[in-house]
């Protein structure tokens, strides 16, 4: 009897369980969760203007960075050019170090005369277009008198540009291994550099907004490196992309290609049209059948831009001298006015999905540091004066946010005119009606209670 009574239970059990099977919701597919099915360990696409992510895929998990590294270096130099730091005449002498790495053949190399001497142009066009490692060192040793003491330099200026989960070891993205038992002596024998994808956009975004002539030597295709009086390498730009090379897509012209082992095969793109700019980073790219390769990271790269410029326009969503309602004054103390009208002091504009115009709502920000507790201005208001922002706010379905996390698509708000400050008379005056003021409400009020 009980054993008739235990095979029911198990068999309604049994039954049970696989009616729950039948109607299970199936488990959510790679595509369903990439809805553009890029085939790398992590994918990032930015609008080059605001910041605003419009794709992301495991963007804050560290990864190998291999050459992408460079990017760090080009800052760093631009910004000592500008700085008058270092000039682009000036001459850098090849010492052993530099001298060894450069005749590495299996690395991204221009040969250097172990008595040679370049110019700082010669070795930053080296770095941009043909990855070349040992000039690479070459501008660290210019700017920091060591690698060593460069990789400070590129830790103290990622922390200053806001990028996280990074690390540094070398200043080319090679493998320690394959500094000639000279790398500096920070990481171990084998590390390399590492960075999240959404900080690799970071930097790319911040090179792009802070020295956008970067462009003007990571678009050139081929250029001659006068290795020595009697020879001259070509160098091949490694970014396949630009417009006359094998895998050329129209727009592109930029930014830095880089590969190791460990990192795979990574690249850093940007491309514009119609007056929108992006900025893709594909880490550790591979193809649908899991093999990495040169083309993987520029195919995959190409899935990002189509989708931007497919999907996505820069739209003026405000124009200038817009007001935001119930925001069209703030009030003024001790001013000649009692109020001052403000307003956008320029159009805000936003890479808008098609068809989504509509889901972006004007949002009003003080700037609480220029008003009191009450929300008022102190005279003297000089005309122009910022006072606020104007943020567009989404209000639709995904949304992968800015690569700060705080929303830079914006436009300042300003006073319309200047107030000045009110004489000691017109303050007084207004010190007595407000007294009066006061007196007479009260005893209407008092009045009032009578009846």
């Amino acid at each position: 009897m009980k054993k008739k009574w235990f095979k029911r239970y198990s068999a309604g059990i049994l039954a049970f369980l696989l009616l729950i099977g039948l109607f299970q919701m199936p488990e959510k597919s790679h595509a369903s969760e990439d809805p553009l099915n890029v085939y790398a360990k992590a994918a990032i696409l930015v609008d080059a203007k605001t910041g605003q992510i419009l794709y992301g895929k495991n963007i804050d998990t560290p990864l190998g960075i291999a050459s992408m590294t460079k990017m760090m270096t080009e800052y760093l130099l631009l910004e000592a050019i500008h700085k008058g730091k270092v000039s682009w005449d000036q001459k850098y002498s090849v010492d052993d170090y530099v001298y060894k790495v450069s005749q590495d053949k299996s690395l991204s190399n221009v040969p250097l005369r172990r008595d040679g001497q370049y110019t700082i142009r010669q070795l930053y066009q080296a770095v941009a277009i043909y990855s070349a490692d040992a000039a690479n060192i070459a501008i660290a040793e210019t700017l920091a008198g060591s690698e060593t003491n460069f990789i400070k330099m590129m830790n103290d200026k990622a922390k200053e540009l806001g990028l996280t989960d990074y690390k540094f070891v070398n200043s080319t993205g090679l493998n320690n291994s394959d500094l000639k038992g000279m790398y500096p002596k920070i990481g171990g024998p084998n590390d390399e550099n590492q960075m999240s994808a959404r900080s690799v956009a970071k930097l790319a975004y911040r090179l792009l907004k802070d020295y956008p002539e970067i462009l003007q030597t990571a678009s050139i295709p081929k250029l001659n490196f006068q290795s020595d009086p009697n020879k001259t390498v070509t160098m091949e730009n490694w970014n396949w992309m630009l417009p006359s090379l094998i895998f050329g897509k129209q727009g592109v012209d930029g930014l830095k290609t880089g590969t190791t082992d460990y990192a795979g095969y990574c690249f850093t793109g940007t491309a514009q049209r119609n007056g929108m700019r992006v900025i893709t980073v594909v880490m550790h790219a591979t193809d649908a059948s899991g093999q990495g390769g040169y083309k993987a990271r520029f195919s995959e790269t190409s899935k990002l831009m189509d989708y931007a410029f497919n999907n996505f326009s820069e739209k003026q969503l405000y124009p200038a001298n817009y007001t935001v309602k119930n925001h069209s004054s703030l009030p003024v103390v001790n001013g000649k006015d009692k109020q001052v009208s403000i307003n956008t002091n320029a159009p805000l504009t936003v890479a808008v999905k098609n068809g989504e115009d509509n889901l972006y709502k004007p949002v009003f920000q003080f700037d609480n540091s220029k008003l009191d507790k009450s929300g008022r201005l102190s005279a003297p208001v000089k005309k122009g004066e910022v006072v606020g922002s104007l943020i567009a706010n989404y209000t639709g379905g995904q949304n992968y946010g800015y690569l700060y996390g705080t929303n830079n698509a914006k436009a300042d708000i300003v006073t319309s005119k200047s107030v000045d400050k009110a004489n000691w008379f017109v303050l007084s005056m207004r010190g007595v009606g407000g007294f009066f003021s006061n007196l007479f409400h009260g005893a209407a009020k008092t009045v009032k209670g009578w009846f």
